[in-house]
């Protein structure tokens, strides 16, 4: 027993002075960089811009290259492909002053080209093992596409149906969202955060997003301390716990003070209580909006987001454009711009990026990794163990391959909405729909019928293909239009895909 309690120690030792050695050389290498940069250049660091891509706000960046050469930008949101990706990386490396690379960030939610179960269908396998393997396949998949961030888990509790988001987390319990948040902080960083085919999770949205009053997106969250502390955060903590390297801010308010200025939320309890040693980074454009809380204009509310403790300002580039003016009306420190600065050089340095900032630009491994056929077979397979049968009346499922089916709804015959909210990168073009399924499973032997059933939205721009849905939906819905389907009353099997219902 004294051997098996002398080697674990001498191990733990081990690994300790080795991790403590790591920490050394990275606090020199950041400090001798940070040395050479000017206020100016820090500040550029704390700014992340997007690429056009996916963006999920009405904000666009603009001027991005000239930006990257004058060392005004950290990162990048919503970029890939290896070829693109290292060819902004050569203008940060080989054009700007200090050559310090780019993070690339994007929401890879669930699964990346090979699309897995929306998180709430993720969560119903209460299966921590392939929720981590999903999790280490849309890593494998994203990194082989350049990027090197994921914004997931999104670990928020919601207990009001009424809010949407509640398809992106694990839904309502606080056990469940802990487990799955650490399972899938562990499938995308691995055990080597600057190996080639991990990437850094981002903990989202911190905190309190899911409890919105009234659900209803961006309000006001107002709860006591009791009922946070063990219901709402355990999630966020346990997504750290597992060593997430960054944490994003939520756009709601908690107890009347926003998110994003929240000093006791993202100092008091994230960096103190819990000994946080990552990234912190706001949502799209959280600061600018910050004016809608009535906290004072883009320079006031940009000072008060860093002073809380807030390092990279996501889209808005309020930090960019006016810290600078702050720091000289001595409204903010040098000392808060630094740390800042300093979490967002030691995200990179982790991640590998200073040692090769082509690391994740590799296009052999983008081909032969991105939507593989193993990927799709392990996709299937989570897919089968996501299913929740509630009652299976007289045994109509499994459905015999025989007689008529009819697939009724506005979502039956749309391939472009069966991967599920928040996959923005899936290929729709490429998607089948439910009914497109069903005839290459069953072919002849059913009579399969499909109709509109009912209109989504009475909005004629929402069925544009652009909105991911089929354009026989037809150009102009009727005000409160409600078709019914005409299948033969003697259709033995009516099976519905109406999608969402308001």
């Amino acid at each position: 027993m004294k051997k098996v309690v002398g080697t674990f120690l001498l191990a733990f030792l081990a690994w300790h002075t080795s991790s403590a050695q790591t920490n050394q050389k990275m606090d020199k290498f950041i400090d001798q960089l940070m040395a050479k940069m000017t206020v100016e250049e820090k500040i550029g660091q704390l700014n992340l811009v997007t690429g056009g891509e996916a963006t999920t706000g009405t904000t666009v960046s603009t001027d991005v290259e000239s930006k990257i050469r004058n060392g005004q930008i950290g990162g990048i949101f919503s970029m890939s492909t290896p070829a693109k990706i290292r060819k902004t990386q050569e203008i940060a490396i080989k054009q700007s002053r200090l050559k310090i690379p780019i993070i690339f960030g994007m929401d890879v939610i669930h699964g990346y080209r090979t699309v897995f179960p929306i998180p709430l269908g993720l969560a119903a396998t209460w299966d921590m093992n392939l929720i981590q393997q999903s999790a280490r396949i849309a890593a494998e998949e994203a990194t082989a596409d350049g990027i090197n961030w994921a914004f997931s888990p999104m670990v928020d509790i919601s207990r009001d149906p009424r809010w949407g988001r509640i398809s992106e987390g694990a839904g309502e319990d606080t056990y469940l969202s802990s487990r799955v948040a650490e399972a899938i902080v562990h499938g995308f960083q691995g055990d080597n955060l600057a190996a080639y085919n991990t990437m850094m999770a981002c903990v989202k949205h911190f905190a309190l997003y899911g409890a919105a009053e009234g659900g209803r997106d961006y309000n006001s969250t107002d709860m006591s301390l009791h009922r946070m502390y063990n219901e709402y955060l355990p999630p966020y903590k346990a997504a750290l716990d597992a060593g997430a390297g960054s944490i994003m801010t939520s756009f709601n308010d908690i107890n009347g003070v926003p998110a994003s200025a929240n000093k006791w939320l993202m100092t008091d309890v994230l960096r103190k209580q819990w000994g946080f040693k990552g990234l912190v980074v706001t949502d799209y454009t959280a600061v600018n909006e910050l004016t809608a809380h009535g906290l004072g204009d883009l320079q006031q509310v940009s000072a008060l987001s860093l002073n809380a403790g807030v390092d990279m300002d996501m889209v808005g580039e309020g930090f960019l454009t006016t810290l600078k003016k702050s720091l000289d009306a001595g409204k903010v420190k040098i000392a808060d711009i630094d740390r800042a600065c300093r979490f967002v050089l030691e995200a990179k340095y982790k991640l590998g990026l200073f040692d090769d900032p082509y690391r994740y630009c590799d296009e052999k491994r983008a081909k032969t990794v991105i939507g593989s056929a193993a990927n799709h077979a392990k996709a299937r397979e989570i897919a089968a163990k996501s299913f929740v049968l509630l009652k299976n009346e007289n045994q109509v499922l499994p459905l015999k391959k025989t007689g008529t089916v009819a697939v009724i709804g506005p979502l039956a015959n749309s391939g472009p909405n069966m991967p599920g909210t928040w996959s923005v990168s899936a290929e729709l073009d490429k998607t089948a729909s439910l009914v497109d399924g069903m005839k290459a499973v069953l072919g002849n032997k059913v009579n399969i019928l499909t109709h509109l059933g009912s209109n989504l939205l009475e909005d004629p721009i929402y069925p544009k293909p652009r909105n991911h849905v089929r354009p026989y939906h037809s150009t102009r819905f009727p005000k409160r239009r409600r078709d019914h389907c005409r299948c033969p009353e003697s259709c033995p099997t009516i099976r519905r895909r109406c999608g969402r219902t308001w």
